[in-house]
């Protein structure tokens, strides 16, 4: 008897401590088939039950802020990135990880030091990326090294409905590459601070760097008005583009269109004073500073940065994992090791809150050098740093 009530009383114990945990996640498809798994897998090891809730990407920060202090937030977010974080940190509604994360040998420094945020650490790193070009081996059958090789290649293949090079133009986050290897930048990076009173988006490398890109659509002739991201992956999955500009998100439906491609990063552009340099984007599960479950919602996080968890979350749908084991378990996939190059080529975007000041100038300012030949560079983008200015506290 006295073993059948110990037995009930452990049964009723855990039940009593199980945890329904809530994770907000912008994933779609596949990856959120995989998330859906790793909740069922975590259930099945813990007891705990996590309900996936789905909400758009641009909407998680600002309703995260709004809901987090009424206790009607998530208790982990999967995922954001870095240039976000500053903000949530400084607004509070994000909880320091390092005590949950007892190890970090298995994850990637720059990932780390991306989501580490006034020395402490407020995510659980889950993927990196960056763009790179991706190019069709049927129309360009090595990777291009130099800005000639590059251009003759694109000229070639660019006729009437078909296409040599393709990238959004408009994207200041897809050009930063080019911005950076003229001498353009965010915020002044000294020894690892960012000094956000010095932005360097409208010296004298950043005018080069949008004529450059209105050169890419007026002076060679290869990128027409209004084309975006979409409208280029639509070319290259049909064969009619050479080489496109685009991050690991894209690549599923380029290998379900059965492209032989190649990935390589965007050569040095002409007269730059560097190499392009992407933005690097790292992603990480953030916890919800006002969860009353974070220990276990913690668990969930780790899981779902676990080795075995990344190469599967991989294969869902191509992210570049931050797990360095998960890494060379991969080795052999080209689009690790592609990204990988121009991962290591990049650089990470801020991740102070003063970078949500930036964005909306910045991008107009780019969209606008791009839409007509021959533009005042230097007024377009004073006046954006202007505004940014103003915009920062």
């Amino acid at each position: 008897m006295k073993k059948a009530l110990t037995v009930l009383s452990l049964a009723l114990i855990s039940q009593a401590s199980a945890a329904t945990l809530t994770v907000w996640t912008h994933f779609g498809d596949a990856e959120l088939a995989w998330l859906r798994t790793q909740a069922a897998q975590y259930k099945t090891k813990t007891g705990n039950t996590v309900n996936i809730v789905s909400v758009p990407f641009d909407q998680i920060p600002d309703k995260l802020i709004q809901s987090a202090p009424k206790g009607q937030g998530p208790d982990l977010i999967t995922t954001l990135p870095q240039d976000r974080l500053g903000q949530l940190a400084a607004a509070g509604v994000i909880e320091p990880m390092d005590k949950y994360v007892t190890s970090k040998t298995d994850l990637d420094k720059t990932a780390v030091s991306a989501l580490t945020y006034q020395g402490k650490l407020f995510g659980i790193p889950m993927f990196a990326e960056a763009v790179a070009v991706v190019y069709n081996k049927k129309l360009v059958p090595s990777a291009p090294t130099t800005w000639s090789a590059f251009l003759a290649a694109a000229q070639k293949n660019t006729s009437s409905g078909k296409y040599g090079y393709l990238a959004d133009l408009s994207n200041a986050y897809m050009q930063y590459g080019i911005v950076s290897a003229y001498g353009g930048y965010v915020f002044k990076n000294t020894g690892g601070t960012l000094n956000t009173k010095d932005v360097g988006l409208a010296n004298a490398g950043a005018d080069k760097a949008s004529a450059f890109l209105n050169d890419l659509r007026y002076k060679y002739n290869l990128v027409p008005e209004g084309v975006d991201g979409g409208a280029a992956k639509s070319a290259f999955v049909d064969g009619r583009l050479a080489m496109f500009l685009t991050g690991p998100w894209d690549m599923g439906d380029i290998k379900k269109a059965g492209i032989d491609y190649g990935i390589m990063t965007f050569p040095t552009p002409p007269g730059a004073s560097g190499k392009w340099s992407p933005f690097v984007g790292v992603q990480g599960t953030m916890l919800n500073a006002y969860s009353k479950n974070k220990a276990a919602a913690a668990a969930f996080a780790r899981q779902i940065s676990a080795s075995d968890a990344q190469v599967a979350f991989n294969k869902a749908g191509g992210r570049i994992p931050v797990s360095l084991s998960a890494r060379t378990k991969l080795k052999a996939d080209p689009v690790v090791v592609g990204f990988g190059k121009s991962i290591s080529a990049g650089t990470p975007m801020p991740n102070v809150p003063q970078m949500g000041a930036v964005w909306g100038p910045w991008s107009n300012a780019i969209a606008q050098s791009v839409q007509k030949p021959g533009q005042n560079y230097g007024q377009i983008l004073d006046k954006a740093v202007q505004e940014i200015n103003s915009n920062i506290k």
